[in-house]
């Protein structure tokens, strides 16, 4: 049997970029049903309203919503249910002191395939302000005026 290779992305969270400060970023396994792995195999979920939590020594993804799989019997997932996420103890050790700052939250930002392998990446983020958020926007339309610019002098 061939196993699949390289990263199938599922669901991306655009706006988690755009709302948070990125300090750092951690990969995870995820603790699935098989009505689960089909409807994500499928490409169907959504990382919108999620976020991660740390509850007793164990990471949990809250609120992401992935649809019941459209074959399924009684046998159906919840939507929305808890999922465990796989983390190195190291890693959930750091995630419990930066997470007990002030400020700090995970936030989901993708959702793929690795090698046949389901994989959230999960960032440990601060909220942005509105000013901030402001202030990226403008940075990022005066980038792209620069770079028209260059690409109008280039055709000349």
């Amino acid at each position: 049997m061939a196993r699949e290779r390289g990263r199938t992305l599922v669901a991306q969270n655009r706006k988690a970029r755009h709302d948070y400060h990125i300090d750092a970023t951690y990969e995870a396994g995820l603790v699935l049903t098989g009505t689960e792995v089909k409807s994500l195999r499928a490409g169907k979920a959504n990382l919108g309203d999620g976020y991660a939590e740390v509850r007793d020594g164990e990471v949990w993804l809250r609120n992401v919503h992935i649809p019941e799989y459209d074959q399924g019997t009684w046998t159906n997932h919840e939507p929305r249910r808890s999922r465990k996420l796989l983390l190195n103890k190291d890693e959930i050790s750091r995630l419990i002191g930066k997470t007990r700052e002030r400020g700090f939250t995970l936030v989901p930002l993708s959702l793929y395939f690795k090698d046949g392998y389901a994989k959230v990446e999960i960032a440990l983020a601060r909220g942005k302000k509105q000013h901030d958020k402001r202030h990226a926007l403008a940075e990022k339309e005066a980038k792209r005026e620069a770079d028209r610019a260059i690409a109008r002098a280039r055709r000349r």
